[in-house]
Order: C-alpha cells, then structure tokens, then sequence
C-alpha cells in the first residue's frame, strides 16, 4: 500500500509521514531528502545535476545514505536545501528522481511524503493526504527548526511557495482525490493518529 502525503513547506508532513510509518510498519519515502542529496552532491563538486541523480544509489530510512555515505546532516544545511530548491524545477533532476521514487514504492508498504507524491509520483496511490497548515504557524515551525527569526523564514517562505505553486513541472497542488488536513494548532500525535485511522480505513474497504 502506498499513501502519498503533499504538502508546502512547515505544514509538518515530513514528521507526520516519518512517524505514520513507524507507527504502522510502513517503510519511509522522504523526497526532499533526494534532492538534497543531489545538492549537496552539484555543491561539492560541480556537476550536472540531472547526471547526478540518475547516478546516485541512496537508501532512506532513519539515515539517508547516499553512494555508501551517510549524509542525513549534511543535507540538512540551508545552504543545501537553497540548491536544492532550485534545481527541483529542473525538469531531468524531477524525472530521474521520480523514476527512483516509483522504483521504492514498487515493493511493500510506504509512505511518501513531498510535493508531487500524489499528483506525479504515485497518482493510483490508495491514500492520498494534503497538509497544509497557517503560513505563520508553517513558518514559527520551521524557524524553530532554523534557529531563525520566524518573520524572516516567512518572507522566504511565501516565495518557495509561490515557486512550487507556479512551476512548469510537477507544481505543488492537491490531488483531486486527496484528503485535505489542515495541521494549525494541533500536535503531532493528533495529526498521526488520524493519518494512521485514515490508513486502516483505506486497508479495509481494499480488502472487501
């Protein structure tokens, strides 16, 4: 079974789909993290980034190793996620990228969490979940994450919004079919535990 959690940036998905998976044995499929390793990879020895994803062997899990290196930290550096902003509009990187993505998601169980999950990546998914949340709140999160001044990360924020929201490829919109959450002022136990009844759900009129 597949469940393809979308969403902009702050609205918690990552968390979510990370902690939905754990709770019901799923494997986790964190997009993002691909195309920071492609960063992090063109950053330190420039590079054609669409050669760089095709080439690139990465197994995900709680450690993202990349080539045999582990580079879960590494990839988490602002200036990673930047480059890796830009070079997710670059239509070869999302293709290469999205054909190692459906190549995971052939075998088990998984949630997958990014921009394109359930419109690009997986669109027969069997459960499809938008995540959304108040900017100011996406933004508070996200600083909190950053060490940064919640009005800053804001500012950046309704850009790469606007950036996801307007590219050519794969731009960031809801599945017609998906599920619609809104995650403002709520816990991360809440959120998963919905998500998680939401799957069962999902499971059991499949199997009828």
């Amino acid at each position: 079974m597949v469940v393809a959690i979308d969403g902009p940036a702050g609205a918690g998905k990552s968390t979510v789909a990370r902690e939905t998976a754990r709770a019901l044995g799923f494997g986790y499929l964190d997009s993002g993290a691909m195309y920071r390793a492609v960063a992090l990879s063109v950053l330190e020895s420039d590079g054609d980034p669409a050669k760089r994803a095709t080439e690139m062997e990465i197994q995900l899990g709680d450690r993202v190793i990349v080539n045999g290196r582990d580079v879960t930290d590494e990839i988490r550096d602002p200036r990673v996620s930047e480059v890796a902003s830009q070079i997710a509009t670059l239509k070869p990187v999302r293709e290469a990228l999205v054909r190692k993505q459906r190549e995971l998601l052939k075998r088990g169980d998984w949630v997958g969490e990014g921009r394109d999950i359930g419109t690009v990546v997986a669109p027969d998914a069997e459960l499809k979940i938008f995540l959304t949340a108040s900017p100011q709140a996406r933004a508070m999160r996200r600083a909190r994450d950053l060490r940064a001044d919640w009005r800053v990360v804001l500012k950046d924020q309704t850009l790469r919004d606007q950036q996801d929201a307007q590219r050519e490829h794969s731009p960031l919109r809801p599945a017609p079919d998906a599920i619609e959450l809104d995650s403002t002022d709520r816990t991360v136990e809440d959120v998963v535990a919905q998500v998680a009844q939401l799957v069962r759900d999902a499971k059991s009129r499949n199997q009828k």
